[in-house]
């Protein structure tokens, strides 16, 4: 019995002086700067690696409400929803579908922000020609440009005098208060183009319910009745296409 337990436990006591001598092992070796910060030109200072990437991690968490904040997504998603409310179609197309729609058509319309905050700030970057403090504030323009021709002027007052600031360009706007105009001006205009959407279905609901009336058929639904009709319209005159081309067109494109 003693002769077998001395054997099992054999391997673990030739292991032992090897882990006690590990420590020791590795404790010439060179550490990890994990955490470190290196004063720069100009008073700039520059972060290790882990603290980049520690940065990085934590801006990716972000990433869903700068999508919806600095983009045209939120006018697209809107227009959309208001569409499918519209014709009278509540699951059809599905959610997903429309954000997957309303996603690359966004990057359909930033392609040229998005290539312009890539040849600025991106690039020099990778090349390590500016720092990484220094690449977001350039990437940082093109989307500033495009924030401010999508912004009405009573928008970003409104949230200037929220805010008890004044700037003398509006270069210098920051982004604190150009991100929720932006976002309310996109709003807005969503809620147009989906008016303009709307009236030519709510004629249909509008006659379909006045002859189903005058026939006597008020325990009908007018929505059973109108819905055929509203899907043929929006075909015939290729609807998708056109609201495609209308959105892309509201920024310029």
């Amino acid at each position: 019995m003693t002769v077998a337990l001395l054997k099992r436990c054999l391997p673990l006591l030739l292991l032992f002086p090897g882990l006690l001598l590990a420590p020791a092992a590795f404790a010439d070796l060179p550490g990890i700067p994990a955490f470190t910060v290196q004063p720069g030109e100009n008073g700039t200072e520059e972060y290790s690696v882990t603290l980049q990437i520690l940065a990085l991690m934590t801006a990716l968490t972000f990433l869903p409400a700068m999508l919806m904040m600095m983009t045209s997504f939120t006018r697209i998603i809107v227009v959309f929803a208001i569409l499918r409310q519209a014709l009278g179609l509540q699951a059809t197309p599905s959610n997903q579908i429309l954000l997957g729609l309303a996603l690359f058509l966004s990057i359909f319309i930033m392609k040229p922000v998005l290539e312009e905050a890539n040849r600025v700030g991106l690039q020099p970057y990778m090349q390590e020609e500016v720092t990484s403090l220094e690449a977001v504030e350039l990437a940082s323009q093109p989307f500033r440009r495009f924030m401010l021709e999508q912004t009405r002027e009573s928008d970003l007052a409104l949230f200037m005098r929220i805010a008890d600031v004044q700037y003398e360009t509006p270069e210098d706007v920051s982004f604190w208060v150009l991100m929720p105009a932006f976002v309310t001006s996109e709003l807005k205009t969503a809620f147009q183009i989906g008016f303009i959407l709307f009236i030519p279905f709510l004629i249909i609901d509008m006659v379909v319910a006045s002859v189903l009336m005058a026939m006597g058929m008020m325990m009908l639904s007018p929505i059973i009745i109108s819905l055929p009709f509203k899907i043929m319209l929006f075909v015939l005159v290729d609807g998708w296409a056109l609201i495609m081309g209308t959105l892309a067109a509201s920024y310029g494109i």
